[in-house]
């Protein structure tokens, strides 16, 4: 039986998007012994995003990665540790907080959760057969140059289905979207929509769901029902992209902290939740918008009290 390894932290944040990496920053600054973790690459789903133009301070667009790399730079020159791990369990209920990868369990006087959120998946036969390298992506910005001169779906038409069609757009052959709204409706936002209805290259399928992925080895076939007729439209596609929303990454706190009915960790203004010494920041609390600019506001503020928690505690 492998015996674990131990280390102490004052502070383990987990998840390192924009709400965990100020976080870390405001802890780091503070001399505190901190640990962020990662399971994926710093930034979380901002990195997802090619053109940033609404945060503060950033006149000129730049893209999610870039932005997100200045943020990690920033805490880990205050001394926060960013760690590229799974968090396999947690043990928030003793005072001495546990934080559990395969081969360590991290022991910690308080824990930031900044886990945000993971995309949501349309449920339709086959999904799971071609997820990610397969042919269905969640990354435009990630994968578009893969689909330079090829056929790409997008499903969904909010904010990010707009923003990363359009970007697609520059390298793909043939963007289509599938919308499941009337003809002429999308849910982004007016600057988005014109663009997106300006753009010769982007074709819209309306009223229509998914209904199956079909291929080989790789995805080769998107089947979309159409939800007035219940007509199949078979879509020939060298790849798909799902921009449908996100779901609350907490399953691993399931059970001990509070959440709302839709997963995601009920906290006070102070970004406390139902255990003492134990936070949430970002996108993974309830909360009205979420947004970069509102992540790092949690994340200041989770900072500061994780910090103040620990001075009164001890």
């Amino acid at each position: 039986m492998m015996v674990k390894q131990r280390e102490y932290y004052d502070v383990a944040i987990i998840g390192g998007g924009a709400a965990g990496l100020t976080a870390g920053i405001y802890c780091g600054r503070a001399r505190l012994k901190t640990i962020i973790f990662e399971k994926s690459v710093p930034g979380g789903l901002a990195t997802y995003t090619s053109e940033i133009a609404n945060y503060p301070g950033f006149p000129e667009v730049l893209s999610g990665t870039e932005l997100m790399n200045l943020f990690e730079k920033q805490a880990k020159k205050f001394g926060a540790e960013v760690k590229l791990t799974a968090i396999k369990s947690v043990d928030f209920i003793s005072k001495e907080k546990v934080v559990s990868t395969f081969r360590t369990d991290y022991m910690a006087k308080t824990v930031i959760i900044a886990s945000g959120g993971k995309p949501r998946l349309t449920g339709a036969k086959g999904e799971e057969t071609f997820l990610y390298d397969k042919g269905i992506s969640f990354c435009a910005t990630c994968d578009a140059a893969y689909y330079t001169d090829k056929s790409v779906l997008i499903i969904g038409s909010g904010d990010a289905a707009i923003e990363e069609a359009l970007f697609l757009t520059k390298f793909a052959r043939r963007v289509q979207v599938s919308v499941i709204h009337d003809k002429g409706t999308i849910d982004a936002n007016a600057i988005a929509k014109e663009y997106a209805f300006a753009n010769p290259k982007l074709e819209f399928i309306w009223n229509t769901v998914v209904e199956e992925f079909k291929g080989e080895e790789h995805l080769q076939q998107v089947v979309l029902k159409n939800s007035k007729t219940g007509n199949l439209i078979p879509i020939d596609v060298d790849g798909c992209f799902l921009f449908i929303g996100y779901l609350p990454d907490t399953d691993l706190f399931k059970g001990q902290v509070a959440m709302n009915q839709s997963g995601y960790v009920l906290t006070n203004e102070n970004m406390e939740t139902s255990l003492e010494g134990v936070f949430a920041v970002g996108d993974v609390r309830a909360k009205g918008l979420r947004q970069i600019a509102t992540a790092v506001g949690d994340g200041a503020v989770g900072g500061v009290a994780a910090e103040q928690y620990i001075k009164h505690s001890t």
